[in-house]
């Protein structure tokens, strides 16, 4: 991650940062963002921009919302995203993802890039925020990133008909990070499909091997 992401290695913050097998929503994951003196750092953050949600019945508090997507037609203009997608954008590593299709059971397919390796590291467009408005004074400043979704490729398509995490090209990552609105819109597009592949699928295959 830090080659990739040309991060110096006194910029991360991982600490001893181990493999993980999968990445879950509200759990911890590595990001790669700007830092306030414009290099570029590794951080842990929590998957899902957090609000705070009640039962409709009861008005007491339920387990936090989690906005694990923002769909990238709505980025610059929905309120849930739009400061983020100005101020606050970072690149989330990846080897592949997983989608699913079908029901009792549902056949989980994983995504990945073509490469010389199996499953290259490669980055999905991300967005971050340092506060959870609503939440408890304790659970408010809380780090969490969401990733941005677009149009499914012709890979994806037969599985997720409709979206797809927007993956860049290296080339690209720093205008994702600080260019202009402009520049950032313009990266917000389906992956080429001929550079990508199924790499697993089947029944209850939820971890990436």
């Amino acid at each position: 991650m830090r080659q990739l992401f040309q991060v110096d290695p006194d910029r991360d913050r991982l600490g001893n940062a181990q493999p993980l097998p999968a990445i879950w929503p509200k759990h911890e994951a590595p990001v790669a963002r700007t830092a306030d003196d414009g290099s570029r750092e590794l951080v842990n953050m929590r998957w899902g921009f957090l609000t705070r949600k009640v039962s409709k019945r009861t008005g007491k508090p339920l387990a936090h919302a989690a906005w694990n997507n923002a769909r990238g037609d709505k980025v610059a203009t929905n309120g849930m995203w739009r400061d983020a997608f100005l101020h606050r954008r970072c690149l989330i590593p990846a080897t592949s993802f997983r989608e699913g299709k079908g029901r009792n059971p549902a056949t989980d397919y994983w995504f990945a890039i073509k490469g010389d390796e199996p499953r290259p590291l490669f980055a999905f467009a991300g967005l971050w925020r340092g506060r959870q408005f609503g939440l408890p004074d304790n659970e408010v400043e809380q780090l969490t990133h969401t990733m941005v979704t677009t149009d499914a490729n012709d890979v994806v398509r037969p599985v997720h008909p409709t979206r797809m995490p927007v993956i860049l090209h290296p080339a690209d990552y720093e205008a994702w990070l600080s260019g202009s609105p402009e520049q950032a819109l313009a990266l917000v597009r389906p992956f080429p499909a001929a550079r990508m592949e199924v790499v697993l699928s089947g029944c209850a295959v939820l971890r990436d091997k």
